[in-house]
C-alpha cells in the first residue's frame, strides 16, 4: 500500500517519547469507551508455527502503513517447516513498532503481547514490562498444552501474571461461534483465530479495515467460503473489543506528519527492496536481468519476487545447485546481462571457486548474500553479520571484491543500485550483504523518481581498440580504461571480438595464456588497484558537539545504534556515530576520522570482525561490542555499552 506525506523529517528518539494520554472522553459515562492517545506502540503477535502469525503481523504492518505511521517490524519464527505443535522452539511471533515520530527499530519490548497458546506465552512473557497488555486465547491453557512447556499450573490462575494487564480470551470459541453459519468443520474454523485476533487489536489501535478484507477476499479468490468465513473472523475480532467489558479503553497512533519528506510510500521489506532494486538497475544500465540462483532462506524470496516481472525482462533460473546457480549468473555476465546470484553464507562457500573465476575473468556480477547464523547449517531463520570475513577473503589467491551494506529494509534498494554501478563500471564481481533482520524487516519506503536515479548505462566494445607494431588492428581484451582499470566488456559473437575466456592467468592485454612471474605479479596488482581505487562516498559523521568515543557500524546495526545515540544525547552524554555502507574500498577519509577519535566502539552482529579489519588497516585501537545470539541488538542494551565505553 502507498500513502501521501506532506512534513518534515523529526529526529525524536523512540525511546525517549513516552504516552500521551488525552483526557477521558465526555461522553464516556454515557457507554462509549475511552480512547487514550499514545506516540508510539510495540505490539507482538506469538503462536504455534501453523497459527499464522506472520500473515496477522503482515495484515497489521500493511494497514498501519496505509495510515502513516512510521513503522519497524521484526518477523521471528522457526526453522522447521513445521516445528512441533504446542513447543517452545515452534513459538512463531512478529513483532511491530510503529509510531507518530520517526522511529529506527522494532521495539526492545512489547507493550502489547498476544499469546495464542502457552507456549507462546512461556516463550515471550521474559520480554514483556510491567504494566504490558497481555491477550490470551484461553482454550489452549488446557492441562496438557502446558505441560508440553513446563506450566505445572495455569500462569492464568496462579498469579504469576500478575504484573500485567491480562486480558483472557477464548478466541478459539468465539471463532468457532462466529462461523457456524459457514458448513465449516472445527478445524477449518479454528484456523481463523488468527483472523479474529486481528479484528480485536484493529478495533484496539484504530486500524482501517478495508485493505485486510480485500485482501482475504483476493488471497481466497478461489474458496470464496473460507474468504468469507475468514472476513467474518476478522469482523467478529472488531465486533468483540467493541462490545466487551474487558477491553474499555482503545487507543489512536496519529500518522507520523512530521517524519517524512513528501513523497508516496509504501511499506516494504528488504527482500523486496532489493528485488525492486536489481530490477531497477537492469533497466537502468539497459541489460537484461538474469538470476541465478538455489533456493536458500532467508535469501529465497528474491527469486520468488523477480519471477513474477519477466515483463522487465527478468530470467530467473532455479539451478540444482548454488554452483550451478552461480556459473549460470556467471555466463549470462558473459553474454551481456546483469548478472546475478542471491544465497546465504552456506551458500557463498559453495560459489567461492566461481567468484574467483569472475575475478579473474572480470565480469559484472552480483553476489547477494542475505546473512544468516552459522557455521554450516547454523541458524537458518535467525539473524547474524558473520560473513564479513568470507567476503572479503573467502577465495583462494589474491581475488579483491568489493563489498557493499544496506543499513535498513528500504535501503536495500539504493544498496543494490550502487552495487550494480561498482559491478558495470569497474568489471568486477560485487558482494551484497544483507541479513536475514533486514530481509524480513520492513519499514516505509519513499518511491524515488525516475530522474532521482543514477545513470548506469553501459557501453560494449564493438570494434578493435589496439594497434600492432604492423598497423593491424586487433581486439585486446585486457586492455585497460585509464581510469578504472575495468577491462572493456565485448559480447560474444561480436565479429572481430574473439577473446579467451577461462581461469588460468592472462597475459596483460592480449588476454592470452600467461605462465609468466612477472605478468602474474602486474595482473594481480593491477585487480588489487582497480578495487582500491573505486571511487565511494566520504564517510559522513554525526558528532554535533565534538565528542571523544566514536561508535562505528555496518549494516543492519543502524537502527539499533542510531536509537541508542539518541537516548544518551538526549540524557546529556556526547558521542559521535558514523556507519559504513562500503567495506571495501573504504571510503578514503575513514582513517582520518578514526584518528579524530579516542575511542572508537564497533557494535557487531558476530564476534568482532570489522573491528578486526579497522584495527589491521589503521592501527587503531577499536573496541568490540558483539551479540550472535541470532537475534538484532536491543537500543537500551547498546545505550548501555555505549554509555560504559564514554565513561571508562
Amino acid at each position: 500500500m502507498t500513502s501521501q506525506v506532506s512534513s518534515q523529517a523529526d529526529t525524536t528518539d523512540e525511546a525517549v517519547v513516552g504516552e500521551q494520554r488525552a483526557p477521558r472522553a465526555a461522553n464516556a459515562e454515557a457507554g462509549v469507551k475511552e480512547i487514550r492517545r499514545l506516540d508510539r506502540v510495540i505490539i507482538r503477535f506469538a503462536g504455534d508455527s501453523g497459527d499464522g502469525m506472520q500473515l496477522t503481523g503482515d495484515r497489521f504492518t500493511s494497514e498501519t502503513a496505509s495510515f502513516g505511521n512510521d513503522l519497524s517490524t521484526l518477523p521471528n519464527f522457526p526453522a522447521e517447516i513445521r516445528a512441533p505443535a504446542g513447543t517452545l522452539p515452534g513459538v512463531s511471533s512478529f513483532q511491530l513498532h510503529f509510531a507518530d515520530h520517526d522511529i529506527l527499530t522494532p521495539g526492545d519490548a512489547p507493550n502489547v503481547l498476544v499469546a495464542m497458546n502457552p507456549a507462546a506465552l512461556r516463550a515471550n512473557i521474559g520480554d514483556v514490562p510491567r504494566g504490558a497488555e497481555v491477550i490470551v486465547n484461553t482454550d489452549e491453557f488446557t492441562k496438557r498444552p502446558m505441560a508440553k512447556v513446563g506450566y505445572a499450573t495455569s500462569p492464568l490462575e496462579d498469579g504469576s501474571l500478575e504484573a500485567f494487564n491480562v486480558h483472557p480470551v477464548p478466541l478459539t470459541t468465539l471463532t468457532i461461534e462466529a462461523l457456524k453459519d459457514f458448513g465449516l468443520s472445527r478445524k477449518e474454523a479454528e484456523r481463523s483465530k488468527n483472523m479474529f485476533a486481528l479484528g480485536l487489536l484493529s478495533w484496539m489501535y484504530h486500524r482501517p479495515t478495508e485493505g485486510t478484507e480485500t485482501f482475504l477476499r483476493q488471497k481466497f479468490a478461489k474458496k470464496p467460503q473460507i474468504a468469507e468465513a475468514n472476513v467474518a473472523a476478522f469482523r467478529a475480532g472488531w465486533n468483540f473489543g467493541e462490545t466487551t467489558e474487558d477491553f474499555a479503553v482503545s487507543y489512536e497512533v496519529a500518522p507520523a506528519s512530521k517524519a517524512f519528506p513528501t513523497g508516496t510510500y509504501r511499506n516494504i521489506s528488504g527482500n523486496l527492496a532489493l528485488s525492486y532494486g536489481l530490477i531497477a538497475a537492469s533497466r537502468l544500465a539497459g541489460l537484461p536481468l538474469y538470476l541465478g540462483s538455489y533456493p536458500i532462506t532467508p535469501a529465497s524470496d528474491i527469486l520468488h519476487e523477480l519471477s513474477r516481472h519477466k515483463n522487465f525482462g527478468v530470467r530467473t533460473f532455479q539451478a540444482e545447485d548454488e554452483i550451478a546457480g552461480i556459473g549460470a549468473a556467471l555466463g549470462a555476465a558473459f553474454g551481456g546481462s546483469l548478472g546475478v546470484t542471491t544465497t546465504s553464507g552456506p551458500g557463498v562457500a559453495l560459489k567461492s571457486e566461481t567468484i574467483g573465476l569472475a575475478v579473474s575473468l572480470e565480469l559484472p556480477l552480483l553476489i547477494v548474500d542475505i546473512q544468516r547464523g552459522g557455521p554450516s547449517t547454523g541458524l537458518p531463520t535467525k539473524t547474524e553479520q558473520a560473513d564479513l570475513l568470507q567476503a572479503m577473503y573467502g577465495r583462494n589467491g589474491e581475488a579483491p571484491v568489493p563489498v557493499v551494506a544496506p543499513k535498513t529494509p528500504a535501503d536495500c534498494f539504493d544498496a543494490a543500485l550502487e552495487a550494480a554501478r561498482i559491478a558495470l563500471t569497474y568489471r568486477t564481481p560485487v558482494f551484497l550483504l544483507s541479513d536475514g533482520y533486514l530481509a524480513n524487516g520492513s519499514e516505509p519506503w519513499r518511491i524515488p523518481e525516475p530522474d532521482q536515479l543514477p545513470d548506469l548505462q553501459v557501453t560494449f566494445a564493438t570494434t578493435p581498440n589496439h594497434t600492432l607494431a604492423d598497423g593491424t588492428e586487433v581486439f585486446w581484451p585486457y586492455k585497460r580504461d585509464p581510469e578504472t582499470l575495468a577491462r572493456p566488456w565485448a559480447v560474444p559473437g561480436t565479429p572481430g571480438l574473439e577473446h579467451r575466456i577461462g581461469g588460468i592467468e592472462k597475459q596483460d592485454g592480449t588476454g592470452n595464456i600467461s605462465y609468466d612471474p612477472a605478468n602474474h605479479d602486474f595482473m594481480v596488482r593491477t585487480r588489487q588497484a582497480k578495487i582500491d581505487n573505486i571511487e565511494v562516498p566520504d564517510l559522513e559523521v554525526d558528532d554535533p558537539t565534538g565528542a571523544t568515543t566514536l561508535v562505528l557500524g555496518w549494516g543492519s546495526t543502524y537502527g539499533p545504534i542510531t536509537a541508542a545515540v539518541r537516548r544518551l544525547r538526549a540524557a546529556g552524554d556526547t558521542i559521535a556515530q558514523a556507519h559504513l555502507r562500503h567495506l571495501n574500498p573504504f571510503p578514503r577519509n575513514l582513517g582520518e576520522i578514526l584518528r579524530r577519535y579516542e575511542k572508537v566502539v564497533v557494535p557487531e552482529m558476530n564476534l568482532g570482525q570489522l573491528a578486526t579489519l579497522i584495527r589491521a588497516r589503521y592501527l587503531v585501537d577499536a573496541h568490540s561490542y558483539n551479540q550472535v545470539n541470532g537475534m538484532p541488538f536491543k537500543a537500551e542494551q547498546l545505550a548501555t555499552a555505549l554509555k560504559e565505553a564514554i565513561d571508562g
